[in-house]
């Protein structure tokens, strides 16, 4: 039973398991848990870290995978990742489709650094074609740390759960001061200002959940010109790392 158990983990690769696994996992010796399993997530750590090496000045952008070239959003995306690979910023993405495919495209006819840290699925790889270098992760949670480690700056497109996902716990981890601040812009008025006037309104005034500062740590602004702008006040003022 037990190594049946063992075998099923390892065959998973995921680490969110259900209730019943996880009781079945507290009658096991910790020895027999980690193993395989254990050297796998510290090598994906290890090829990551070396892989950000590569670059220096950096912006990630998340946003949707389901937009489409002609799409409003996709085309701001696909602007401000050209005016930044213009001011010598690397363009690092998921590597997939929508946003992330119209960031690694901007960069690319610009002729910047163009990367793609994706997730890998069934043995395949889901990586536009416009990435010139990836790496791919069998956990989502080692790729989660990657892209949140990635950059100088973390720029937000309208998304999904995964977009909703990594932007709140970026804000979470410098609220909390888990790590140094960053710049984090939210491009796109017509689909973020509902979110942010939602976290003014009920969680800050109504619930007093948050500070009034946590609020700060955030930028909307309303296109890829005027993102690139404020990305480029940053730079003069020292608060985005240059080298």
């Amino acid at each position: 039973m037990k190594k049946k158990l063992i075998k099923e983990i390892h065959k998973s690769g995921q680490i969110c398991l259900p209730a019943a696994t996880i009781g079945k996992l507290m009658n096991l010796p910790p020895e027999r848990v980690g193993g395989m399993r254990l050297t796998r997530i510290t090598q994906e750590f290890a090829r990551g870290f070396h892989f950000l090496r590569n670059y220096g000045k950096s912006a990630t952008f998340f946003g949707s995978a389901r937009c489409v070239a002609g799409d409003k959003h996709y085309e701001e995306a696909k602007k401000l990742a050209s005016l930044l690979s213009k001011d010598d910023f690397a363009v690092i993405t998921g590597g997939g489709p929508g946003i992330m495919e119209a960031a690694n495209k901007g960069a690319n006819e610009a002729g910047g650094q163009s990367a793609g840290i994706n997730i890998q699925f069934d043995h395949t790889q889901n990586v536009n074609p416009y990435v010139k270098e990836s790496i791919s992760f069998h956990y989502f949670f080692a790729r989660k740390v990657m892209l949140a480690f990635a950059s100088e700056v973390y720029i937000f497109f309208a998304g999904g759960f995964g977009t909703l996902d990594e932007f709140f716990e970026l804000i979470t981890l410098i609220q909390t001061r888990k790590i140094d601040p960053i710049p984090i812009i939210l491009v796109g008025k017509d689909y973020w200002a509902p979110l942010l006037k939602w976290i003014e309104k009920d969680v800050y005034e109504k619930r007093s959940n948050i500070d009034k500062e946590d609020m700060k740590i955030y930028r909307l602004v309303k296109d890829a010109n005027e993102a690139a702008r404020v990305i480029k006040k940053l730079v003069k003022k020292d608060n985005i790392r240059t080298a």
